[in-house]
Parts: C-alpha cells; sequence; structure tokens
C-alpha cells in the first residue's frame, strides 16, 4: 500500500495507524501547496478533490477521506483493537467519536488556518474550538482513551488535529486530562515514528 500525505496534516492519523497494525507501506509525500508529488506530478490525478489523505491499494484502488482510511486499515489488519468488529456497539463508538472529530474539530480548524478570516471571526472559531476541547477534556477524566483502556483509530485522529492547536494560537493548556492524553499518546511508538518519518520532530507542520 502507498500513504499520500503531507507533514503533519490530517493524514498523519492513518500513518500512525499503519504502523500501529504493522502494515507493510511506501510512503508518497504530497505539497498541498503547489498539489504535486515530489517528482512533479500534478496531484490532482491522483486524487481529485486535491487533499490528503489518498491510500493506494496494491491493485492501484485508491480510498479517499482520513475516517473512511482508517476503518480499512483496522479491518485489513485485523486489529479490533484499533477498530472493533463490525455490528457492535464498540465500532459504534469509535466511528461516532470519528464523527464527532472530523465535523467538529477539524473543519474549525480548517477555517482557522484560512489567512482571509478575521480577527473577530477567528476569535468565535476559537471559542467553539475551547468548547469542544472542554467536552473532550471532561470525559478523559474516565478514561486512558477515548473509547477506554484501548488506542483506537479516533485517538489517532484527535492527537493529530490537536496538534495544530499552537498554529492556531489555541491555548489547551488548562485541559489538564487533555494534556496527559497526548502526552500518553505522543510516546506511543507507533506515533513517535510516524512523527520521525514526516520529519515532525524537527519541524512542525500543520495542514
Amino acid at each position: 500500500m502507498k500513504l499520500y500525505y503531507a507533514p503533519g496534516a490530517c493524514s498523519l492519523a492513518p500513518h500512525i495507524l499503519l504502523r500501529e497494525s504493522g502494515s507493510a507501506f511506501e510512503l508518497a509525500k504530497v505539497d498541498t501547496t503547489r498539489h504535486v508529488l515530489a517528482d512533479g506530478t500534478d496531484f490532482h490525478a491522483i486524487n481529485q478533490k486535491g487533499h490528503v489523505p489518498v491510500l493506494e491499494l496494491a491493485d492501484g484502488t485508491r480510498l479517499t477521506e482520513g475516517p473512511v482510511i482508517a476503518q480499512y486499515i483496522a479491518d485489513r489488519s485485523g486489529r479490533t483493537d484499533l477498530m472493533p468488529e463490525a455490528g457492535t456497539l464498540a465500532r459504534y463508538r469509535v466511528m461516532e467519536w470519528q464523527n464527532f472529530i472530523t465535523s467538529d474539530l477539524h473543519k474549525t480548524y480548517a477555517v482557522l488556518f484560512s489567512p482571509a478570516l478575521s480577527t473577530a471571526a477567528k476569535a468565535t472559531f476559537a471559542e467553539a474550538l475551547q468548547k469542544k476541547y472542554a467536552f473532550i477534556d471532561a470525559e478523559l477524566a474516565h478514561s486512558l482513551y477515548l473509547s477506554g483502556t484501548a488506542f483506537t483509530a479516533a485517538d489517532a485522529y484527535l492527537f493529530t488535529v490537536t496538534r495544530w492547536a499552537p498554529f492556531v494560537n489555541l491555548d489547551l493548556g488548562r485541559l489538564t486530562n487533555l494534556t496527559a492524553y497526548m502526552e500518553t499518546v505522543g510516546i506511543r511508538a507507533s506515533v513517535r515514528e510516524a512523527i520521525k518519518a514526516e520529519g515532525l520532530a524537527q519541524a512542525r507542520q500543520a495542514a
């Protein structure tokens, strides 16, 4: 398999899961500013949406959208800790978190990264994010990870988007449960390996 990624972007989440599951894969770096690959190939030829992540399978089939790719990686590897078995309530709980992160956190960050957004508008969206994170912080008071004691696809996603907070001047320091959670996730071998592979240990970049 091949993962098309941009350093520090939302593609970091499936990257972590690929390493967590022990899957065989290669990386293809995408310049999301110019929408080209390292060899100059137009990324739109890979994904017409122009966004990472894209997971290319052995037969050339391509999957897009991070939460869907996460489900595929976990199901293909048989890792029901990362994504519980289909039809179980535990799976729906992880999917519930995945949907919350993509709709309430990820999309709000995307707006805050826009240089066209006014200072007042940024303050409004930042306040909304703070409220969402306060909810997450309260939930983490009861468990090590989002769904309990097992690290799941949702944790890889939350960790990825929360790393963007400094880039939009979002101070989450008062949320002690979230801070401890980020430290716990950050020391996992798969996370450290993915961060190092993307060059984020030296220079962090969000997208």
